[in-house]
């Protein structure tokens, strides 16, 4: 096996990005970094409104439809992953979170020792290099730059201030342990320009003679010599390829295709893979099941003042305005969300149950193409329950790697999340009837004033979107009651394991980009102490 890598990473997203860079830190380590989608050179990746491309590219992106559920109106919805190096961060909001200390205390409490508050705390140190400053909280001289949303207008200011007044206080960070309040966003994006996963750890290392990265590469099953596994087999533009692993294969390819290459392999539950022809190789009944997402409600507000971006993205000032992008990185083009806020939908709560993220656009909701703001002036709010307890499940459909997923999200399934979700709506109510944003806000456009009851509250969020943060089908855990142990290694084999999203075994409260790459700097750290 001299032609063999000592790692073989399947997937250049958050996680493996992260894994290739700490792995690949160790001189005699060979590390092969597998990625399914092409470089990171489309033009509209770095321009953080480029969101509202690339997200609806398919060169860029995978498109998993769900199925029709009542949780989804009965209509499917549409996961979208990054198929690109960088994965998903290279498309995503650029949101910045951590979660709360309790998350990754109750991962301990599940069986994941050395995942606690903890452990983690000084990863998310350690991997930040934030403009807010050190504070003994945040880091500095990280690989990942994080900065928060700079421009500031009447608008969010007194957005901040009608929070304030319904008992929100305002925070410089709202990154803080204490997780509860409202501030101006958190995000990775550095002087105007994205900064994804790519950029942040495996551009800078690509260099080293002991990392080799291959892109469009699909990786369609494990091999295996008994119960170990000792390469990928897969196809790259077409034409079969092969790599072997004298060490371990670490699967990162995210929360839908991670259980699918499992499955793939034989590793799943067993009368699943039997209905798809599929002989088992390990009985694992986790694989594929709790599947945690963050489901949304929304309100478009109509504005009296014109705050807003949708005139700066359409027609003739859009062109405006991606000029000033191109000649001073800022302006409209330069940012997403606005606003990020933590809110407890009941006084009682220890911790903050929901996020709500606002941004001076609003949506037109007619438009099939893409992305396009409303033609008059208004401000998006999106929230969405923190800890859901709604789980879905990715099942194969058939044997082979070309075959869709099955996908089934189980939304608003719980009472939980069901109360959590008509506590934000009323929320985000009562916030724009503030007498602070009385000289802004016109009307709410959607979904409007005939959504009155928790009924009409709910069947508004079936129709809504999901949040892209998919987590939890690979779960670590106890024996008996998950796929990985507590080092994420596959139960039942030799020489596997999940590092990505699917590992978390619950949802963690915030967008989930932070914590995947936290996630796999922490993993790197197991795998090298194991080493």
């Amino acid at each position: 096996m001299a032609d063999a890598f000592d790692y073989i990473i399947v997937g250049a997203g958050s996680a493996g990005c992260v894994l290739a860079n700490k792995l690949s830190a160790q001189p005699g380590c060979r590390v092969l970094l597998i990625e399914a989608g092409g470089e990171d050179r489309h033009p509209m990746i770095p321009i953080p409104i480029g969101i509202g491309k690339t997200l609806y590219d398919p060169s860029l992106c995978w498109y998993y439809p769900t199925e029709a559920e009542p949780g989804n109106a009965g209509e499917p919805r549409m996961f979208m992953r990054g198929r690109v190096l960088g994965g998903s961060s290279s498309v995503n909001g650029m949101v910045y979170c951590r979660g709360q200390p309790e998350d990754y205390d109750g991962w301990r409490d599940l069986g994941c020792t050395g995942w606690g508050w903890a452990d983690m705390a000084p990863v998310f140190r350690a991997l930040e290099d934030h403009e807010l400053g050190d504070d003994g909280v945040r880091g500095v001289g990280g690989p990942l730059h994080v900065s928060v949303r700079k421009d500031r207008t009447p608008l969010t200011e007194a957005l901040i201030d009608a929070a304030n007044a319904m008992g929100t206080r305002r925070r410089e960070d709202v990154n803080r342990p204490d997780q509860e309040g409202i501030g101006y966003c958190p995000v990775t994006i550095r002087n105007g320009r994205r900064v994804s996963a790519a950029d942040a750890f495996l551009k800078p290392v690509r260099h080293r003679p002991n990392l080799t990265v291959v892109t469009d590469t699909l990786i369609d099953r494990l091999m295996f010599d008994g119960l170990r596994v000792v390469g990928v087999v897969g196809r790259a533009k077409g034409a079969p390829v092969e790599y072997r692993a004298r060490g371990e294969v670490i699967v990162s390819s995210g929360t839908l295709q991670s259980p699918k290459l499992l499955m793939l392999s034989g590793i799943g539950p067993a009368e699943d893979l039997k209905a798809c022809g599929i002989t088992p190789l390990v009985d694992s009944p986790w694989v594929g099941r709790n599947l945690l997402e963050h489901k949304t409600i929304s309100q478009q507000i109509r504005l009296s003042r014109d705050f807003s971006l949708n005139g700066k993205l359409r027609g003739w000032r859009a062109g405006l305005s991606m000029l000033r992008y191109l000649l001073r990185h800022d302006g409209p083009m330069a940012a997403t969300y606005d606003i990020n806020a933590f809110i407890k939908t009941r006084p009682e709560l220890a911790q903050p149950d929901a996020q709500i993220l606002f941004w001076a656009m609003t949506i037109d909701r007619d438009y099939q193409a893409g992305v396009r703001p409303e033609a008059q002036p208004g401000l998006l709010a999106m929230g969405y329950p923190l800890r859901t307890s709604s789980a879905g499940s990715v099942r194969l459909t058939g044997p082979g790697p070309d075959a869709p997923l099955s996908v089934s999200t189980n939304f608003l399934s719980t009472n939980h999340d069901c109360d959590v979700m008509v506590g934000i709506f009323h929320y985000m109510r009562r916030l724009f009837a503030q007498p602070a944003l009385a000289p802004f806000v016109a009307f709410e456009s959607f979904p409007g004033p005939d959504v009155k009851s928790d009924e009409d509250i709910l069947d508004a969020s079936r129709r809504d979107l999901t949040c892209q943060h998919a987590v939890g089908t690979c779960r670590m855990g106890r024996a008996g009651e998950a796929v990985l142990d507590e080092r994420a290694r596959v139960r039942g084999v030799e020489g596997l394991r999940v590092v990505d999203l699917s590992a978390m075994p619950t949802q963690v409260s915030g967008n989930t980009n932070g914590p995947a790459m936290a996630l796999a700097w922490r993993a790197a750290e197991l795998i090298a102490a194991d080493s």
